[in-house]
């Protein structure tokens, strides 16, 4: 057994389908470094595409597209708040702490090229550094103490955050991405014709990319921001619409305003909305 650790994996296989379970336990002085370990996930089907699906709750997510036919996990524990920082209780005066042991714990169930990863994120925040194959659709999020990476992956992306920024570097594809606190970034090498997207956030702006080529429809709001583009559109302003809901002998009245706009003739829908906070449509160069 390694200094301070100890480590369980199982490898098990039912009904063609593969699950990897990893539980580490570990004793930390103050000086030492959170525990890291590495999942590697086999697939059913290399070379063909898949997804990956996860949800933390506290942490950050980065996933790499890679020219590898597994999927290899990466997650590092970050270190807890420090015993001697919590309040010592009136009813435990004159006793000594004893020091708990660190452990997470993170599993990876495969089946058909399909990879769902679950940890004990609530604990403590866990970071994970996913590589993928390229060609790899994404449900994944997280709610606070991290944000999320995309980079060089192509497929179907569903992005989540709460309490943080989301990053999509070169994807193709298609993509959903939302938060609360945070700014939205994202560039595209290329876009799934006829695929709608979504890019929202209360707090921050959002900034997207789009190939030259891309026909989209847009479909735009910033309440206390201003809109940007580079691309060559004429935007107009949709007829205010005005809701009027009956709610316990009193009228609700609800105005609702979005600025449409169309690139290079138009196509699906894309949806960029942000409270506070400027949207930039910029054409790649």
């Amino acid at each position: 057994m390694n200094s301070f650790s100890s480590r369980f994996s199982v490898l098990h296989h039912v009904a063609g389908s593969i699950g990897l379970a990893l539980v580490v336990g570990i004793y930390e002085p103050a000086s030492a470094q959170a525990p890291k370990e590495q999942l590697v996930v086999a697939l059913s089907n290399p070379g063909k595409p898949g997804l990956v699906s996860v949800k933390l709750v506290g942490g950050s997510i980065t996933v790499v597209g890679y020219s590898g036919k597994d999927v290899v996990i990466d997650a590092t524990a970050r270190a807890g708040r420090q015993a001697a920082a919590r309040p010592v209780p009136a009813n435990a005066a004159g006793m000594k702490r004893i020091d708990t042991s660190n452990s997470f714990d993170l599993t990876a169930d495969e089946a058909n090229n399909q990879v769902s990863i679950k940890t004990s994120s609530w604990k403590n925040p866990i970071d994970l550094v996913i590589k993928v194959p390229q060609r790899f659709s994404l449900q994944i999020g997280t709610v606070q103490n991290g944000n999320i990476t995309v980079e060089n992956v192509s497929g179907e992306l569903e992005v989540s955050n709460v309490n943080g920024a989301i990053q999509l570097n070169d994807v193709s594809g298609s993509a959903v991405a939302n938060t609360v606190n945070g700014p939205i970034k994202a560039t595209f090498k290329t876009v799934t014709a006829g695929a709608p997207m979504a890019f929202s956030t209360v707090n921050g702006q959002v900034d997207v990319t789009l190939p030259s080529s891309a026909k989209a429809a847009l479909k735009l709001k910033s309440d206390y921001g201003e809109v940007y583009s580079d691309f060559d559109l004429v935007t107009e302003k949709s007829p205010t619409k005005v809701a009027r809901i009956n709610e316990g002998g009193m009228q609700r009245v609800s105005i609702d305003e979005w600025t449409y706009g169309k690139i290079n003739g138009g196509g699906a829908e894309i949806m960029m909305k942000t409270l506070h906070g400027n949207i930039y449509i910029r054409k790649a160069k």
